[in-house]
C-alpha cells in the first residue's frame, strides 16, 4: 500500500508510550519505511539535528519536552520536515492549534493503521512537492529537454556508460567543453537511477563567492553572519535521497574543497555557525571543462578530492566530432523555438553550411544560431545568410539572393536582432501591420507592443 514512497522515506516516531512505538515501528518496517523511535521531545530534537527525516509522528504529551516545543523547533530548524500529530482523545483543540503552527495533519489514538498509512503517503507527497517548489523557486532545478538529442556513435557510447553509471551510487565526474550539455547528462543519469523520484539539485560553483556557496551547499544557523536572520537548510539537505550536481566544480576554491571532501567521505557536514554534524545521503555529480589532474598538479585542485569525485568519469565529445547530430539538434531547436503558426525549415544550403561549421561553442552555440536564424528568416525557409555565421567562415560559402541585404555583422544582442528584423519586415510590407504580424508569426497586439518597445517608425517612401 505504501508503494515506492516507502523505499526512500525515513520516519521518526516520538511518543512516550514505548509499546505503541514498538508496534508502530514494526508495522511501518513491513511497509518498507526506514524508522527510528524516541520516547521524549528532547531526543526527537537531537535526532532531527543529526538526521534527515521525511515525516515526524509526534505525540503531544511527554515528560520533559512537549510536542508543541518540538513542532516549534521543526518549524524554525527544518521546515521541510513534515509533522503528523498523534493525539489522544480530548486533545482535538491542541491538535488543531498544532496544524495552525505548521503540522501537516493529526491522527487520533488509538489509530487505524490503514488510515495512518494513507495520511503518511499523502504527507510524503506533500513534502516532496515542497522540496521541488523550493528548488524551482531558487532557479536551481534542471533546465532543458527531458531527453538527449543525438544519434552519433560517440554519443551513444557515452549514453551507454551513463546508463551503467546511473545504476550505481558512485560519485561521477563529467568532463567536456563548454556548451556540450554536461548538466543535461547529469539529469539523464539522475532520471535513470534509483533516485529519480527524489530531487535533482544544481549549483554552479563559479557563480557565487565562497561564503554564499558554502551557505547554499551546507546551510547556516540563525545569526551565523550579518544577514543570517533565519536558519537555512543547505542544498545537500534539500537533495537528501537524490542527486546534487556541482557544475564547474573546477572553480571551487581551495577553502571550500576540504569541506566538500569531508561530505563526500562520510555524508557529514555542518551548517555555517553550527556545532552539530548533520548527515545527508546524496549522490554527487561534478562537471568541469578543465583538466582537473593538471589543475591538481598546479595545486589549484586537491588530488584527494579529485579521486573521491571521479569514481566514474564520463567525457562528452564536442559537437564538431558528432557531425551526425548537428541536423538532428538543429531541427529539434527549430521545432521548440519556431512560432507555432509559422514554423521554419532549413534550406539544403543552410543544412550543408551547418554541417561544415566548427561550433567552438558546441550545442549552446548551435542553439543560439538557430534562434537568431528564426528571427532573420523572412519566409518559411532559413537560408545561409539567415544563420549569421562569422564572416570569415561564410566567405566563399553558399548564399541566397535577396532584394534586401543589410549589414548585420555588428548586431550583438537578441533584442538588437529582433528590432532589426521587425523593422525590416514592416518596411517590406509598407507598414501593413496585419500582414507583418502574419509573416512574423505573432499577433497584431504583440507586434504593436514590439513597435512601442523598440520605438520603431515608418520610413518615408
Amino acid at each position: 500500500m505504501a508503494g515506492s514512497l516507502a523505499k526512500n522515506s525515513k520516519i521518526l516516531i516520538c511518543d512516550d508510550d514505548e509499546t505503541l512505538c514498538y508496534l508502530l515501528k514494526e508495522q511501518l518496517l513491513e511497509e518498507e519505511f526506514s524508522v527510528d523511535t524516541v520516547y521524549d521531545g528532547k531526543y526527537a530534537i537531537e535526532n532531527i539535528k543529526s538526521n534527515s527525516y521525511d515525516v515526524l509522528l509526534l505525540d503531544l504529551n511527554m515528560k520533559e519536552v512537549q510536542g508543541e516545543e518540538v513542532l516549534k523547533f521543526v518549524a524554525d530548524y527544518k521546515p521541510t520536515l513534515q509533522v503528523i500529530i498523534l493525539s489522544a482523545q480530548g486533545e482535538m483543540r491542541k491538535a488543531i492549534e498544532c496544524i495552525k503552527a505548521g503540522a501537516y495533519d493529526f491522527i487520533n489514538k488509538p489509530y487505524d493503521f490503514d488510515n495512518l498509512l494513507v495520511t503518511l503517503n499523502r504527507t510524503i507527497e506533500h513534502k516532496n512537492l515542497i522540496v521541488k517548489t523550493e528548488i524551482l523557486t531558487k532557479e536551481i532545478q534542471k533546465k532543458g529537454s527531458d531527453s538527449i538529442v543525438g544519434d552519433s556513435p560517440l554519443l551513444k557510447r557515452v549514453l551507454n556508460l551513463a546508463n551503467k553509471a546511473a545504476m550505481s551510487d558512485s560519485n561521477i565526474l563529467i568532463e567536456g567543453e563548454t556548451g556540450t550539455g554536461k548538466e543535461l547528462m547529469a539529469e539523464f543519469i539522475h532520471k535513470h537511477s534509483a533516485r529519480e523520484e527524489k530531487p535533482f539539485v544544481v549549483i554552479n560553483c563559479a557563480s557565487l563567492p565562497d561564503q554564499l556557496i558554502e551557505s547554499e551547499l551546507f546551510g547556516h544557523e540563525k545569526g551565523a553572519f550579518t544577514d543570517a536572520k533565519n536558519t537555512k537548510q543547505g542544498l545537500v539537505e534539500i537533495a537528501h535521497g537524490g542527486t546534487l550536481f556541482l557544475d564547474e566544480i573546477g572553480e571551487l576554491s581551495l577553502t571550500l574543497q576540504p569541506k566538500l571532501l569531508r561530505f563526500l567521505e562520510n555524508g557529514e557536514y555542518r551548517r555555517i555557525g553550527g556545532v552539530t554534524s548533520l548527515k545527508s545521503n546524496v549522490r554527487v555529480i561534478g562537471a568541469t571543462n578543465k583538466n582537473l589532474l593538471e589543475e591538481s598538479d598546479k595545486k589549484n585542485f586537491r588530488k584527494d578530492l579529485l579521486f573521491r569525485l571521479n569514481v566514474i568519469t564520463l567525457v562528452i565529445p564536442p559537437l564538431r566530432d558528432r557531425k551526425e547530430d548537428i541536423l538532428l539538434l538543429s531541427n529539434y531547436f527549430l521545432k521548440t523555438k519556431s512560432p507555432v503558426r509559422a514554423p521554419k525549415i532549413l534550406s539544403p544550403e543552410a543544412e550543408e553550411l551547418l554541417v561544415s561549421y566548427n561550433f567552438t561553442g558546441n550545442i549552446r552555440e548551435l542553439d543560439h544560431i538557430i534562434e537568431r536564424a528564426i528571427i532573420f528568416a523572412d519566409g518559411e525557409y532559413i537560408y545561409p545568410e539567415d544563420l549569421n555565421l562569422p564572416q570569415s567562415f561564410r566567405k566563399g560559402s553558399f548564399s541566397h539572393t535577396s532584394e534586401e541585404t543589410e549589414d548585420v555583422e555588428d548586431i550583438l544582442s537578441m533584442e538588437d536582432l529582433e528590432r532589426w528584423h521587425i523593422q525590416k519586415v514592416l518596411n517590406k510590407n509598407h507598414w501593413d501591420r496585419t500582414r507583418t504580424a502574419t509573416q512574423l508569426g505573432i499577433s497584431p497586439k504583440t507586434l504593436y507592443t514590439k513597435i512601442k518597445k523598440y520605438e520603431l517608425k515608418p520610413v518615408r517612401y
